[in-house]
């Protein structure tokens, strides 16, 4: 189940509510020692000594360490149910988290060694519904009234046409689904153009394929570029495989245990020793021999709900990209846009695309600069929609969220680089309360450091203010 990040810690709680107090139980992991780690530990024990192996005998000692628990941890959104009646202690000791102080309470031992004796709950946090939720608070929608059928939303999907821009004005970009759920990363863009989807069900689909394993590379995406299949024809679902299965006549049961082991890598491993048989009959009911091969190369399926539910978050993101577009910028940048930052996206199109240009240019782009990027480029699609920022406002700039002023965004403090969240709470807090005298109140009573402090000066968020409370002669007649 996916709740909203800012909401997972209330489901979780609430678990106690449905099942009794003293239930229920954070799921533990355990973590042990990779083969590199083993490695290293087994170096760092002769290195120590002045003692010197050869390699195999490294490696055959690293063997004997491998897989020893380095650590205790907890599943981030797993909940283990115990059944009434029934003592925890029966199925495994519990803990606090790295033994701190505190009410979360965790299964000692590795929850995949005990999932089969007890129930687990995944109560994810994700950022699509917390998205949802602001665009609703934003435009005064209702989401689960939007239409799922709207021509313009599944137009996105093909072009950027309905945004009113051409792929020209945003460096190259074909499709007007960056910023937009499951499908807003280059490789997704690239699976819809050669996918070419015409229907909401194709989208469910090309989502299937995307969080599969082994079905869409080397494998769907073969078939449709040759024109073997088609993206309706070819297998991108766990479900697809028993449905076309009982379609073709095959038995329920059976065709419903062929999903099973395809699904799973059975198959493709090799580990399946009915597949022969299996084999047979599929070709016996006409499934073409394409199908098969499909089959044989797939190691992990997605279930067709929870694509359809990832794409239904991500219809309704596009509707309002469409036809609520400030509001859409104004929730992306708040939430999803970790990487945005002020000085490189606020300053204008020319000095975003400049960075866009930096960062494309580099060969290696670190999991921060990825970030920046995907910030920078809904920037410049946002300016290239006629859309701009305010400059930031010391005492009208939210701590963490957009704010739609006058047709603009006012960016909050905390996209300012160096600045984190609990800083930018302090000083909209300290802005409230009063204005500022000198640029040393805004430091000890908004609590910003001092290399903070220089940066908003330097961006023009601080400015005509002397640098003290103190008045001095000088001040007076203006020397």
């Amino acid at each position: 189940m996916n709740f909203s990040n800012e909401y997972q810690s209330k489901a979780h709680k609430y678990t106690e509510v449905i099942f009794g107090d003293g239930q229920t139980f954070k799921a533990g992991t355990v973590s042990t020692l990779a083969d590199k780690n083993a490695v290293g530990y087994v170096l760092k024990y002769f290195e120590k000594r002045d003692i010197r192996k050869r390699r195999a005998e490294n490696e055959r000692l690293a063997k004997g360490v491998e897989g020893v628990k380095s650590t205790t941890g907890q599943h981030p959104g797993g909940v283990v149910v115990l059944p009434n009646g029934e003592d925890i202690y029966s199925f495994t000791p519990v803990q606090h988290p790295a033994n701190k102080d505190t009410d979360i309470v965790t299964t000692h031992f590795d929850y995949h060694k005990i999932d089969a004796n007890l129930l687990k709950l995944d109560i994810l946090g994700h950022l699509d519904p917390t998205m949802i939720k602001r665009l609703e608070d934003l435009t005064g929608i209702n989401a689960t009234e939007i239409p799922l059928d709207d021509k313009d939303v599944m137009s996105l999907f093909q072009s950027t046409k309905a945004l009113g821009i051409t792929p020209d004005d945003i460096m190259g970009t074909p499709l007007g689904t960056l910023g937009i759920p499951e499908f807003g990363t280059d490789f997704a863009m690239q699976m819809l153009v050669e996918a070419k989807p015409q229907y909401f069900t194709d989208l469910v689909r090309i989502a299937g394929l995307a969080h599969g394993t082994d079905v869409w590379l080397g494998n769907a995406q073969d078939l449709i570029l040759s024109g073997t299949a088609t993206i309706t024809e070819a297998i991108c679902t766990r479900d697809d495989i028993m449905v076309y299965l009982i379609h073709k006549g095959l038995d329920p049961a059976e065709s419903f245990t062929i999903m099973e082991r395809v699904r799973k890598g059975v198959v493709a491993k090799g580990k399946c020793d009915e597949w022969p048989t299996y084999k047979q009959h599929m070709q016996e009911h006409g499934v073409p021999d394409w199908y098969i091969g499909s089959c044989e190369k797939i190691k992990y399926m997605f279930p067709k709900a929870h694509a359809a539910a990832y794409v239904m978050m991500a219809w309704r993101v596009a509707y309002c990209k469409i036809n609520y577009p400030l509001a859409y910028y104004a929730a992306f940048f708040s939430i999803r846009a970790g990487g945005f930052d002020y000085e490189k996206c606020c300053l204008g199109k020319a000095r975003c695309e400049q960075e866009i240009k930096y960062y494309k240019s580099q060969s290696d782009l670190s999991a921060t600069d990825k970030d920046i990027l995907i910030a920078l480029r809904l920037c410049q699609e946002m300016y290239a929609r006629g859309f701009e920022f305010l400059p930031m406002d010391l005492y009208q700039s939210d701590s963490r969220y957009f704010k739609i002023v006058d047709g603009k965004l006012l960016p909050p403090f905390n996209v300012i680089s160096g600045m984190g969240d609990k800083a930018a709470e302090q000083l909209q807090i300290a802005a409230s309360q009063g204005k500022f005298l000198s640029q040393d109140e805004i430091r000890d009573r908004g609590k910003v450091s001092q290399t903070i402090l220089d940066k908003m000066i330097e961006l023009g968020i601080v400015k005509d203010l002397p640098k003290s409370n103190q008045l001095s002669l000088s001040d007076f007649f203006n020397i």
